[in-house]
């Protein structure tokens, strides 16, 4: 038995659905992460797993026991789950340590193991309207742990935080599964953070569950273009080009549709057999890689590439990874 059941869920408001038929399980321990363009029905989808909304058909059942919609209970929630929102309220002109002692029931040594997972026992006496957007919602994440959840929803954990405090959360985020054994299902508006997360993705368009599967397959098997564009950029082969990109790949099979994508980074540069030769067209440094403009094969191509010394202009010799490469 799953441990976490969502079975042909919908949501119908008016005359069309945010959500249509959605169906997944999470194991316990599973990390589980929900991606989709903005609008997907990400966030309503959670709101149902937690019973904060009450979804029009459809039933979720956590550990054995169905999940309860606000129509069905004075108080919405369910116990053991519990979620929080991108749009979390603190006190306003409180202590830190005000706020979570309101909030605690544990003893004070246990209180603090979730303190310090959460990485703000040094902000005890601070206002919480001293604090940066990341402390706050590091402060309201430890909140909810007080409440002892075995799993726990985020909505957008990630979402207006500068490059460290996103680090941060990274962080707090896996230790509150290795180190509390609690069970997170989280959704992000950057996909990309969850590739190196998650266990299993689920990609949501228009409110419909379109793939699932573990992040490596998600990334080079994405079943069309739009779950392609949602972890990363890519090259969109149309045409006549498609023939001759797929003998580039090495690969023996027959074009199956007039549309080839390709990863930036399945191109390798300047190998020493074999491949084709391109032209450059332009360059953009990154830091940690650059990103080629190449002329190929009669189209315009993105590649990036580690190595250093490519000019606007120049000549390279350009071979494909069949790893790189899919039809839709």
């Amino acid at each position: 038995m799953s441990w976490l059941s969502v079975s042909n869920v919908s949501l119908q408001e008016k005359e069309s659905f945010a959500l249509q038929e959605v169906s997944f399980t999470q194991q316990q321990f599973q990390k589980l992460a929900i991606a989709g363009e903005t609008g997907a029905g990400k966030s309503t989808l959670l709101q149902i797993v937690a019973g904060l909304i009450q979804p029009t058909a459809g039933e979720i059942r956590f550990e054995g026991e169905r999940v309860r919609g606000p129509v069905e209970k004075l108080v919405p929630g369910h116990p053991g789950i519990a979620y929080l929102s991108q749009h979390f309220e603190l006190p306003k002109f409180l202590r830190v340590e005000q706020v979570l002692r309101y909030a605690n029931t544990f003893r004070i040594e246990d209180a603090n193991m979730f303190y310090e997972v959460c990485r703000i026992s040094h902000l005890a006496g601070r206002q919480t309207n001293q604090l940066s957007g990341g402390e706050r919602q590091r402060i309201a994440l430890a909140r909810l742990l007080l409440t002892s959840p075995k799993l726990l929803l985020l909505d957008e954990p990630f979402s207006n935080l500068d490059r460290m405090h996103k680090h941060i959360l990274k962080s707090v985020i896996e230790d509150i599964g290795t180190k509390l054994g609690i069970t997170c299902l989280l959704i992000s508006h950057d996909p990309t953070d969850t590739l190196s997360w998650a266990d299993t993705i689920l990609v949501l368009k228009g409110g419909q569950l379109v793939q699932q599967g573990p992040p490596e397959q998600i990334y080079r098997q994405p079943v069309d273009e739009y779950t392609a564009s949602l972890f990363g950029d890519y090259n969109l082969i149309t045409g006549p080009p498609v023939t001759a990109f797929t003998k580039l790949a090495g690969s023996k099979r027959k074009p199956k549709s007039k549309q080839l994508l390709i990863r930036p980074e399945a191109f390798q540069l300047n190998v020493a057999t074999g491949g084709q030769t391109g032209t450059v067209r332009a360059v953009r440094f990154y830091g940690s890689y650059s990103e080629l403009d190449v002329e190929l094969l009669g189209t315009s191509v993105t590649v990036k590439t580690s190595e250093a010394g490519f000019e606007a202009g120049s000549e390279v010799r350009v071979s494909l990874s069949n790893a790189g490469v899919w039809f839709v």
